[in-house]
């Protein structure tokens, strides 16, 4: 296999909304660099980058796929990232993985709140950026209109490279603003260099390309002092001199060029492969990688061969036939097959296996991998998110950011015995993707999964049938409500029964009362040895095992203390079951009398919005019975509501959010306390959950 130079490496994420065309952007360029021989289309599940069975029948991205490839000496790694944000972790470690990323926007829609977030994502981890208007050959596409958007959306920053001629309503050239040459393009994709086109071609289009000249321009001139000098003396810039100004503000993020592309008719496909040769920053270019070493000290990591080895585990893939399969970032040194390298997050020896190259589904094995490099390993032990280091120096990088799970539902096994199967299944899934959790409820006994919305769980139970043979159910979980008392009461229990022989006798006086507490207090203030001290242990696990269950709905009762203060004992017929049984006939009698009440549980919920969402959002509080308790700014545009809403009205608030937000909203929700339930809900709680036993 040919080693390559790093400077010839360009890593590259797509991401942007979804449907706007990142996978078949993905395909055209595979297409027309030559390594795929037919143009997949997303519709057809022919795609190289959507080779999932469930990625095929939903038409969407579900997972980042890898696409290496050798174009003019230069090898590309592609990472197709899902646009729906149930898979928002897909899109951050494809980022991760990364020198630049490319965020596609639709020329018929424009900007949506996909490519704001991928656009967010790239200046958090501090990489170069780049905008693909695509659909350009869509009859409702306005290239212009989107280009004013940008600039609008993303700032100054922005800075068109290739540029549509449109007369009459269609495209009939594209103009490169480097080479400040027009193109034609065939049926087939090929371009034909042709005019620079004037203003009898479309109107007013001297002025544009003038004014587009010149904004390219001055955001190179940003670039340099030299540069700037040059600009202000009215000197054109040369061809390199546009290149290099381009390349360096793009890694430098002051520069976020925006080209366009159809990948239907693969028109400014080929400029966009030129420009990812010429533009985009070498992986030896980008700012080095902050690691810390064991000492929790900051070390800058520099993508060079020859380094100490170091890379980046940034994804897991299950498979129940291959194994576990995990994508490397190689960030310095030499990363070889059949070696070890030092788990750094856990300190382990990591014995590392066959690498391989990926194009979608195809894997092509190799001996090793250099500092720059985007592969695969399979069967290591490492997770996502671990580091492995050479032993003569051992760092670890940060952790990867991912929004937590906000959308919970109950998994039940389709079939009896196959609960097993489910926890291993989702174990390994959980490996695949850390926005999904799977706990068991302690309080009603179900397990629960949860992750960023209903697709992502449907897509999970979809995958634990196709992948590993076992069906489930999602459901509703359960609401943990509690019974409680609110007025002391004093009761009598007596159980007697005569059945030949020896009897069962058990009497007590007991007094019950509300306090705080989660579990029973246990007292007694019995005089005289009205009741045995032996009994009393019994009394108290009679009470103990009578609290699992209320009087009101079988809910476990809580804030309830109760005293022993009387009773009476048969010297032959008395025992401990007699007195248990006593002490649960004074529990039921108690808690009749006692105004029993239902508990809902009750979350801090803390909502981050766009401003101009925060009235309809703190609206739909109070429909859910909610409390808003404060607002504060978090950033430019956004604000933070804080409140305390009932957990039985939460289940379908994400949905409700990113509907209302476009996606730009996320919340945190935790257990708080427990709450009186209202009047006017008990009669439909108390049916649901006796419907439900």
């Amino acid at each position: 296999m040919k080693e390559y130079d790093v400077n010839k490496v360009k890593n590259i994420a797509l991401a942007g909304h979804n449907g706007s065309g990142k996978t078949s952007l993905a395909e055209a360029l595979l297409f027309k660099a030559g390594v795929s021989d037919r143009l997949g289309k997303t519709a057809d599940g022919t795609t190289v980058c959507d080779y999932d069975p469930e990625e095929i029948k939903r038409q969407i991205s579900i997972g980042t796929s890898l696409a290496s490839f050798e174009y003019n000496d230069y090898r590309i790694n592609l990472l197709d990232t899902p646009g729906l944000f149930d898979f928002t972790a897909e899109m951050i470690e494809g980022i991760r993985a990364a020198d630049t990323v490319m965020i596609t926007v639709s020329a018929k829609s424009g900007v949506k709140v996909g490519a704001r977030k991928a656009y967010d994502e790239a200046v958090k981890q501090n990489k170069s950026k780049m905008f693909v208007v695509t659909k350009i050959d869509d009859k409702d596409a306005n290239f212009f209109n989107v280009l004013t958007e940008l600039k609008t959306v993303f700032g100054p920053t922005v800075c068109p490279v290739v540029v549509p001629i449109i007369s009459g309503g269609s495209i009939v050239s594209y103009v490169n603003l480097i080479e400040m040459k027009a193109y034609k393009y065939d049926a087939k994709g090929n371009a034909v260099e042709t005019d620079m086109p004037t203003a009898e071609i479309s109107e007013k289009m001297e002025y544009r390309i003038d004014g587009l000249v010149a904004a390219v321009s001055e955001a190179v001139a940003e670039t340099s002092d030299e540069l700037m000098e040059k600009f202000f003396e009215g000197e054109p810039f040369t061809q390199k001199e546009l290149i290099d100004g381009i390349h360096n503000g793009m890694n430098r993020g002051i520069i976020t060029p925006v080209v366009c592309t159809s990948a239907v008719d693969l028109a400014g496909v080929d400029m966009l492969l030129k420009e990812i040769e010429l533009l985009l920053p070498a992986p030896n270019e980008v700012y080095p990688a902050e690691a810390y070493n064991p000492a929790k000290e900051v070390v800058e990591i520099q993508c060079a061969p020859d380094a100490p080895l170091s890379a980046y585990v940034f994804k897991t893939i299950a498979d129940p036939f291959v194994g576990k399969m995990s994508m490397i970032r190689v960030m310095s040194g030499k990363l070889s097959s059949n070696s070890e390298a030092v788990n750094s997050s856990t300190g382990n020896m990591d014995k590392i296996g066959k690498l391989y190259r990926l194009c979608g589904k195809k894997q092509t094995e190799i001996s090793c991998a250099y500092a720059g490099e985007v592969i695969a390993a399979s069967k290591i032990s490492a997770n996502t998110g671990d580091t492995l280091s050479d032993v003569s120096r051992i760092v670890e990088f940060a952790p990867m950011s991912f929004p937590h799970p906000c959308y919970s539902m109950a998994v039940k096994a389709r079939s009896q015995g196959d609960e097993a199967k489910i926890s291993a299944g989702i174990q390994r899934l959980t490996e695949e993707d850390l926005t999904l959790t799977y706990v068991q409820d302690d309080n009603t006994k179900e397990q629960i999964l949860s992750g960023l919305g209903e697709q992502h769980l449907e897509v999970a139970a979809a995958k634990l049938k196709g992948k590993f043979g076992v069906d489930a159910d999602l459901t509703v979980p359960k609401i943990a409500y509690r019974e409680t008392i609110r007025k002391k009461v004093k009761v009598e229990g007596k159980h007697k029964k005569q059945s030949g022989g020896h009897g069962q006798y058990g009497h007590v006086w007991i007094e019950f009362e509300p306090c705080i507490s989660d579990t029973l207090v246990f007292e007694e203030r019995v005089f005289g040895g009205a009741v045995p001290k032996n009994y009393f242990p019994a009394v108290q696990k009679g009470l103990e095992d009578s609290i699992k269950k209320g009087v009101l709905a079988g809910c476990p009762v809580v804030g309830l203390k109760a005293i022993l203060v009387d009773g009476s004992y048969h010297p032959v017929d008395s025992s401990e079951m007699a007195f248990k049984t006593a002490a649960s006939i004074a529990f039921k009698e108690g808690m009749r009398q006692a105004d029993p009440v239902m508990l809902e549980p009750i979350g801090e919920l803390k909502v981050t919005a766009p401003d101009d969402k925060t009235g309809d959002i703190m609206g739909e509080l109070n429909k859910r019975r909610g409390r808003v308790l404060g607002m504060e700014p978090v950033s430019h545009g956004v604000t933070m509501i804080q409140a305390e809403v009932p957990m039985r009205e939460m289940h379908d608030f994400a949905m409700y959010l990113r509907q209302t937000t476009r996606g730009m909203g996320s919340f945190t929700y935790d257990f708080l306390r427990y709450e009186q339930l209202p009047a006017n809900l008990l009669t439909e709680v108390i049916s649901s959950l006796n419907s439900e036993a």
